[in-house]
């Protein structure tokens, strides 16, 4: 059996992290379009460039049994971005790794999608496919995405920033902040924010 089809739906208060469809195409391809979606990213993407994207992650998940999931909005079915799992294709002192990510419309910014989403994914990593760490990474400038790993309990350490070796040296991106979380850590975040009230990010 495909392993594809053995990958839950998951669904939170306000989001269905579900598999990809062919009408994903067009608003997926918008959003890789957006110059503010792609900003800490090394360039925009075509049609073409984005829907290869579908593809790739379609395949990490046949092989690795996780991957990113589609994001749709409960209440009006209307597909928002990704979040999930995925193995880094490069290598550095961190890899083998399994990352946690995300990549939202501009008009979902703000809300705390972010967040929902990849709190879910990391449920998955560890609870389902009995991982023992994740990690995720950005460029330091990106305080959004880095809100986000801090809400999610993911720890940051100066000595693990790295420079991304699919960036050509001195590359305005090259630079990039590593953050993680193990299961333990993960179990603690949960069990504290079970009484804590839920913020935007």
């Amino acid at each position: 059996m495909d392993v594809l089809l053995q990958i839950p739906e998951i669904r939170t208060p306000r989001l269905l992290l579900r598999g990809w469809r062919p009408d994903d195409g067009a608003p997926f391809a918008a959003m890789n379009a957006d110059p503010q979606v792609m900003e800490f990213m090394p360039a925009a993407l075509s049609r073409q460039e984005s829907d290869e994207l579908i593809h790739r992650i379609q395949e990490h998940t046949r092989h690795f049994g996780f991957g990113l999931w589609a994001l749709e909005l409960v209440e009006s079915a209307a597909f928002i971005g990704f979040a999930g799992l995925s193995r880094p294709s490069f290598d550095a002192p961190f890899t083998p790794c399994v990352e946690v990510g995300w990549r939202l419309a501009t008009a979902c910014w703000g809300k705390g999608y972010a967040t929902e989403a990849a709190e879910a994914a990391l449920d998955f990593g560890f609870n389902t496919v009995g991982l023992c760490e994740l990690v995720s990474f950005t460029v330091p400038a990106n305080l959004r995405s880095r809100r986000v790993m801090e809400k999610l309990g993911m720890q940051h350490d100066p000595a693990d920033d790295f420079d991304h070796p699919k960036l050509p040296h001195g590359h305005a991106l090259q630079r990039h902040v590593l953050y993680r979380i193990d299961r333990a850590n993960w179990r603690r975040h949960e069990a504290s924010r079970a009484v804590r009230p839920r913020q935007p990010a």
